[in-house]
């Protein structure tokens, strides 16, 4: 066995069922196992998969404590499943310090992009920059990510917009995968934004003709591990038409359709992603009524990034009309240069406050929902037997605390478990 976590006051399993998410009322509670005499316990097993939860008596009758490679003292303290962060952008160089205040004396996203900022300006200090310093930056980024309660990530490419870039992206993002103990899902977002020089048309032929042929092929010499595609289905960047080929292109190489669509302008994303059948779309800010009704047939998970909206000064995406319609809510950083955020428990407060959303949303959008969104809702975001053995340990007597104390996430988590496997400790933990 790898690790017994033992005498704790909650374990949030999440839920009761086997389910792969949580929609409508469902997602406003969560199912907590509350403290007994001889407190709670979990055993991982070699495998990394949870293998018991339940009485730390109970356990400790069908396990040694010599039969565990770690264990963790946990009383008084609450369990929870690690936190996944449905949507980041973290390969990156340079920053955009001098935009943060553009855009606070009324500069729009769109104003800076169209001035050559934004992305553009990412993109130039990526593109001369080499793949190992870009998997050292992205190593200590990750890092943060897991000390703040990240287990699971889904990480974009996107900054390089050239085909050798965004392959040089690709390469550290798949080193990363290999050599870091957070898991990531990658997913390729060429589409990030039309390249200086060429029109939305012709760089829908490049990256349809191209690059994602290249992709598959070097997936296939398991020299990329890619799950996912995205594009920036926006006005000005790739229109609806153009977003659907580029991913379908995709979809056609066994990639799943995760996008950012309806965010500055209402482009009827939502209502393409459901007919192609996507994992997830992100943002959805401007969405409407028949895109919503579309996501909740499909089973399409909505993924917020409240960190953006309050960043912009964008107007809410309608959380409450998605959770109403039966829509899976999930929730991400949307971490990059110009929403730099590392910390789900910072976007899980923003998400209660600027979204109106319960704490039990919050945590299950974090949880088992963000898994959904990345096709691991059957595996991830719980506490149940057969699940990965993923934990967050906190020092508090209630689950709702890593929300409620906004910015204490690195105070109050005392051990971050991954397969099983401490990949954070607290200093002052035993």
């Amino acid at each position: 066995m790898r690790l017994l976590v033992h005498s704790a006051r909650q374990v949030v399993a999440m839920t009761r069922e086997d389910t792969a998410y949580l929609a409508g009322a469902a997602m406003d509670s969560v199912h907590v196992l509350q403290n007994t005499d001889g407190g709670l316990a979990i055993a991982v097993d070699d495998e990394g998969k949870i293998a018991a939860v339940g009485d730390s008596s109970d356990i400790r009758k069908r396990w040694k404590d010599e039969d565990f490679a770690e264990m963790i003292d946990a009383t008084g303290k609450c369990v929870l499943p690690g936190l996944i962060d449905a949507h980041t952008h973290p390969v990156w160089a340079g920053d955009r310090v001098h935009e943060f205040a553009m855009k606070l004396a009324g500069a729009s996203y769109l104003d800076i992009h169209e001035a050559g900022g934004g992305i553009y300006s990412t993109v130039e200090n990526t593109s001369s920059c080499n793949e190992d310093d870009l998997y050292e930056s992205l190593k200590v980024r990750l890092f943060n990510m897991m000390a703040a309660g990240t287990t699971t990530v889904e990480c974009k490419s996107g900054y390089g917009l050239t085909t050798e870039a965004e392959l040089k992206l690709l390469r550290v993002l798949h080193r990363a995968k290999k050599e870091l103990p957070i898991e990531i899902s990658v997913t390729y977002c060429g589409a990030h934004a039309v390249p200086k020089g060429k029109t939305a048309e012709e760089a829908t032929e490049i990256i349809v003709r191209e690059q994602i042929p290249q992709i598959k092929s070097l997936i296939d010499q398991n020299l990329l591990s890619v799950e996912n595609i995205d594009v920036f289905c926006e006005k000005g960047v790739f229109d609806t038409e153009q977003s659907r080929t580029i991913l379908k292109a995709g979809r056609n190489v066994g990639l799943k359709i995760n996008f950012h669509g309806d965010e500055l302008n209402p482009m009827r994303s939502a209502e393409m992603g459901a007919e192609l059948g996507a994992t997830a779309i992100s943002h959805l800010e401007e969405v409407s009524m028949e895109g919503i009704r579309s996501m909740a047939a499909a089973g399409t998970v909505a993924v917020m990034l409240p960190t953006t909206a309050y960043l912009m000064k964008l107007k809410p995406p309608p959380v409450r009309q998605f959770i109403k319609t039966g829509v899976p809510v999930a929730l991400g950083s949307d971490f990059n240069p110009n929403a730099h955020c590392l910390a789900m428990p910072v976007v899980m407060n923003l998400a209660c406050v600027t979204l109106g959303m319960s704490m039990s949303e919050v945590l299950i959008a974090s949880t088992i929902n963000a898994a959904a969104s990345l096709g691991r809702g059957l595996t991830h975001g719980a506490i149940q037997k057969g699940r990965v053995g993923d934990l967050v340990i906190i020092n508090a007597d209630k689950w709702e605390n890593i929300i409620y104390q906004l910015g204490s996430h690195q105070h109050l988590i005392e051990f971050v478990v991954k397969n099983g496997k401490i990949v954070h400790k607290c200093k002052n933990s035993n």
